[in-house]
C-alpha cells in the first residue's frame, strides 16, 4: 500500500499546476531555440550560395589570367599587350594619334515652343 501511495505522491506532484507552469515555460524556451536556428540555417545556406558563386567567379578569372600569361609567353602574345597598352609600333610602322578637342563649343540651349510641346502631348497620348 505505501508503495501505491509513493506512486501517487509523485504523480501528484508532476500533474501539479506549478510543474505544469515550469514545464510549458522549457517547451516555449525549446521551441524559440528551435526557431532560433533554424533561422541562422536559412542564413548560412544564403551565404553558401554567395560564397559558391564567388568561387566560381574566382575560378573563371583565374582560367582568363592563365591564359593570359599563357599569352605572355609568347612573342605574339607580348608585341600585343605593348601594342594596346603601350602604343608601341614596329620599326618602319606609322602611327596616327586621334585627339579629341576639349574646347568645343557648346551648343545654346533651345527654348521649348508651343509647336513642340503639342508634339509631346501627341507622342504622350498616341
Amino acid at each position: 500500500m505505501r508503495n501505491f501511495q509513493k506512486k501517487t505522491i509523485w504523480r501528484d506532484i508532476m500533474q501539479s499546476k506549478p510543474v505544469l507552469g515550469i514545464l510549458a515555460i522549457l517547451i516555449l524556451i525549446f521551441a524559440w531555440s528551435v526557431l532560433g536556428f533554424w533561422n541562422k540555417m536559412e542564413d548560412t545556406i544564403r551565404n553558401k550560395k554567395v560564397a559558391e558563386g564567388k568561387v566560381s567567379e574566382l575560378q573563371d578569372q583565374k582560367l582568363k589570367l592563365s591564359a593570359d600569361i599563357n599569352s605572355l609567353k609568347t612573342d605574339e602574345g607580348k608585341e600585343k599587350i605593348f601594342r594596346e597598352n603601350y602604343g608601341l609600333s614596329k620599326d618602319g610602322e606609322d602611327m596616327i594619334v586621334v585627339v579629341e578637342d576639349k574646347n568645343k563649343p557648346l551648343e545654346p540651349l533651345k527654348k521649348p515652343s508651343f509647336f513642340s510641346s503639342l508634339m509631346f502631348w501627341k507622342k504622350w497620348f498616341k
